[in-house]
C-alpha cells in the first residue's frame, strides 16, 4: 500500500503564466496530495513561494514545449488569453504533453468575438442584437441610424478593455476612429462588433468542460472600472466576490437550459471541440439573462475568490477534463463567500510607477481563510518583493457571508505596504442591494 501512495504523489506539473490568477491556480494545484513538483513560466515573487519560477514568456512557444518535454512534465496547465488564443496547446500536445486548456480552434470562442457572436446566433443563444464591420466607414453609416447607448466591441483580444459604452453617436463616431483608425488597440480593432447596450446586473459564471460534459462553478462577480462608485477607466477588474446574490436558482436554471450546455454542443457540432474553461459573462436583463462575452480561460481576479472555495482536488477536475471523464466528477465549493480586494499602483490603469518596495507580506503566513495572490511582482538583487504592475496583489479572505468576507478582506489589505498603494473601497457594495 505504501508503494501506491509513494506514486501517487509525484506529479510534476507546468503552470503557464504570470499574474493573480495563475497564482491561484498554482495555490490550488499545491493543495492536491498527487502533485510532488510544481513549475511557473515564467511566475512571479508570489508564486515563487509555492513553484519553481522558469523565465520563459507566455508566448514563447516552442520554449515552453522543449523544456516541458524536457523535464518530463505529467500535466501543464495554461492561465492566460493570449497564448491560447495562439495556439499553445497545439504546440505542447503535437510534444506529446498532457495539457488543460482549449486548442487553437476552440480558443476562438475568446479570440473573437464575432465568431463568438455569430455562434450564439446560429445555436440561439441568448444575446445582445449584434452587427460586425470590417471597414470603419460601413461602422459609421450604420451608426448614422443605430439607436443609442450602444457597445462597441474590438473583435479580438484587448486584455479585457476593447469594449466602448457610448451614450450618444457623437461617442460612438469617436470611438470608431479609436479603434479602427487610431487602432489603440493594435490588430485587436481591424474588425468590430457594434451591439445594444443591454441593462441588468452582471455575473461571472466559470466552467469545466471536457468536449461534452460541463460543469459549473460558483458564480462571480467583478469591479471593472478604477475608481469607487464605478467610475473611471475600465481595468482588469478591481476586486470581485463570490457567490453572487444575484445569481439565483431560477437563473442558473435558465442558463443550464439555454446557455451553458448549448455553448458546448455548439462548438462539438462545428467541430471545434472545447476542452479546459468557459467563463460565462452574463448580463441579467429584464428580459432573462443574456450572454456578454465568453471568456475561453479563467478569469482575473474571478479565479481569486473561486478557487479558494473549491473542495475537489484540482488536479483530477483538470484530469478528467483532458481525459473526457468529467461526467464522473463531483464538484463541490463550500457554503461560504470570499471577497477579493486588488491593490493596485496609484494611476493604473494609465500611468503608474513601479520597483516600489512591498511590505507586510508575512502577515498572511499560516493564516485561514487569507490569501493574498500575486498580479504583479518581483524580486530584486537583494531579495526584496518590488511592485511590477498595474495591479500588484489580490488580497481575498473567505468569510460565513458575503458581508464577513468583505470586512475580512478589507481588514488584510491593511497588513500590506507600498509607497503607491491605491484599492477601490467599495468592493461588494452591491452585496448591500441584495
Amino acid at each position: 500500500m505504501g508503494d501506491r501512495v509513494q506514486e501517487e504523489a509525484d506529479m510534476k506539473v507546468l503552470v503557464v503564466g504570470s499574474g493573480g490568477r495563475e497564482h491561484a491556480i498554482v495555490t490550488s494545484v499545491a493543495k492536491s496530495p498527487r502533485v510532488d513538483k510544481i513549475y511557473c513560466a515564467p511566475g512571479n515573487a508570489g508564486i515563487a513561494e509555492v513553484a519553481k519560477c522558469v523565465d520563459i514568456g507566455v508566448m514563447d512557444f516552442e520554449k515552453i514545449a522543449d523544456f516541458a518535454k524536457k523535464e518530463a512534465f505529467d500535466l501543464v496547465v495554461v492561465g492566460p488569453d493570449d497564448p491560447l488564443a495562439g495556439g499553445i496547446v497545439d504546440v505542447l500536445e503535437e510534444k506529446g504533453l498532457r495539457v488543460f486548456g482549449p486548442r487553437k480552434n476552440a480558443a476562438i470562442l475568446e479570440g473573437s468575438k464575432a465568431f463568438s457572436k455569430d455562434l450564439m446566433k446560429k445555436y440561439g443563444i441568448p444575446t445582445a442584437a449584434y452587427e460586425t464591420f470590417d471597414t470603419p466607414e460601413a461602422a459609421l453609416k450604420y451608426l448614422e441610424t443605430a439607436p443609442v447607448p450602444i457597445v462597441l466591441k474590438a473583435d479580438g483580444l484587448a486584455l479585457g478593455k476593447g469594449v466602448l459604452i457610448c451614450n450618444t453617436r457623437e461617442e460612438a463616431k469617436e470611438g470608431v476612429k479609436t479603434l479602427m483608425l487610431d487602432k489603440q488597440f493594435g490588430h485587436a480593432g481591424d474588425r468590430i462588433v457594434v451591439e445594444q447596450f443591454m441593462t441588468g446586473r452582471e455575473v461571472s459564471v466559470l466552467s469545466f468542460v471536457d468536449g461534452k460534459t460541463i460543469k459549473i462553478m460558483t458564480s462571480a462577480q467583478d469591479h471593472k472600472r478604477a475608481k469607487d462608485g464605478d467610475q473611471g477607466l475600465n481595468t482588469g477588474g478591481m476586486g470581485t466576490f463570490s457567490p453572487s446574490p444575484f445569481y439565483t436558482k431560477e437563473v442558473d436554471e435558465f442558463c443550464r437550459k439555454y446557455i451553458y450546455q448549448a455553448t458546448v454542443d455548439a462548438m462539438k457540432s462545428e467541430d471545434r471541440e472545447f476542452k479546459g474553461i468557459i467563463f460565462f459573462g452574463l448580463m441579467l436583463t429584464a428580459d432573462g439573462p443574456k450572454v456578454l462575452e465568453y471568456n475561453a480561460r479563467f478569469g482575473d481576479p474571478e479565479t481569486q475568490v473561486v478557487l479558494p472555495r473549491m473542495k475537489n482536488d484540482i488536479v483530477d477536475v483538470f484530469e478528467a477534463c483532458i481525459d473526457g471523464t468529467l461526467d464522473q466528477i463531483d464538484l463541490q465549493f463550500e457554503d461560504n463567500a470570499a471577497v477579493c480586494v486588488v491593490l493596485a499602483s496609484a494611476g493604473y490603469p494609465e500611468h503608474y510607477e513601479k520597483g516600489k518596495k512591498i511590505t507586510g507580506l508575512e502577515n498572511f503566513k499560516d493564516k485561514d481563510g487569507y490569501y493574498v495572490f500575486h498580479a504583479g511582482s518581483k524580486f530584486d538583487a537583494e531579495g526584496n518583493i518590488l511592485t511590477n504592475g498595474g495591479r500588484v496583489l489580490g488580497v481575498t479572505a473567505t468569510g460565513k457571508d458575503l458581508k464577513e468576507a468583505r470586512a475580512n478582506a478589507y481588514k488584510a489589505t491593511e497588513w500590506i505596504h507600498f509607497e503607491n498603494k491605491y484599492m477601490r473601497h467599495d468592493i461588494g457594495h452591491a452585496i448591500d442591494e441584495a
